[in-house]
């Protein structure tokens, strides 16, 4: 895989602009909207639903960002940011499919341990945001494809990008750097939170790396967190026996 970016000077200020929005202001908008949405969840019935309003609008505020940047120079095509064909359809479609394999195993794994009231890993960090009512539902799958879409256009696309046409790294330092920009996002989710994102930020780096294309990481990412964001939520399944 190459790339050659070429970014006018608007789009370079713009991109800037945004990066620095998500290395210094993400966490801590990430942060403060998680922390109202546990401290409010249990006594404000659409606390949820306001609060997945808001990230799919800050998303595609992100994304937008992202499409002004490429429309802003005409030096950068879309295959810069990843917006094309796989270099490799058969082998894109065969991890496409382990992909989604290993998310519904994992996710069928999960819902059983949260069933019989084990530990799910991962699961108390994002407690406060799985979905108790059908409308929350929707909205979570609504979130968990948005962030699919938009995390890797902004993230892997973009950032890299940028990384190479603007700051000068080769290609792998820069999936390097927007890893790390990715994973202090995770932040809200504390330290482990932190690590996971700085795990998935690599993983997902390296397959749009490694086909050339923003495909299979927008699948493998949206695979991923509709699995996590339609785990039973622990008071539900606390109140099945009663109910």
């Amino acid at each position: 895989m190459t790339i050659s970016p070429d970014f006018s000077v608007a789009s370079t200020a713009v991109t800037a602009a945004l990066a620095a929005l998500l290395l210094l202001g993400e966490p801590v908008i990430g942060r403060r909207a998680y922390g109202s949405l546990a401290r409010r969840r249990d006594t404000e019935p659409r606390a949820l639903v306001r609060y997945f309003t808001f990230v799919l609008a800050l998303w595609w505020a992100y994304a937008a960002v992202a499409v002004a940047a490429l429309l802003l120079s005409p030096g950068i095509d879309a295959a810069d940011l990843g917006i094309t064909a796989p270099e490799r359809p058969g082998y894109t479609v065969a991890l496409i499919l382990v992909f989604l394999a290993v998310a519904v195993a994992s996710g069928r794994n999960f819902r059983g341990l949260a069933e019989q009231g084990k530990n799910v890993p991962g699961l108390a960090s994002i407690e406060a945001m799985l979905p108790r009512t059908t409308e929350e539902r929707r909205l979570a799958i609504a979130v968990a494809v948005t962030d699919g879409i938009c995390a890797e256009l902004v993230y892997r696309g973009l950032l890299i990008a940028f990384g190479v046409g603007v700051l000068g790294l080769n290609l792998y330092a820069a999936a390097a750097v927007s890893a790390v920009v990715y994973a202090v996002a995770g932040l809200y989710q504390g330290r482990t939170g932190v690590g996971a994102f700085a795990l998935y930020g690599v993983v997902l780096a390296g397959l749009y790396l490694a086909t050339g294309s923003l495909l299979l990481s927008v699948v493998a990412h949206t695979a991923l967190s509709v699995r996590d964001l339609t785990l039973p939520a622990p008071d539900r399944l606390r109140a099945a026996p009663a109910a």
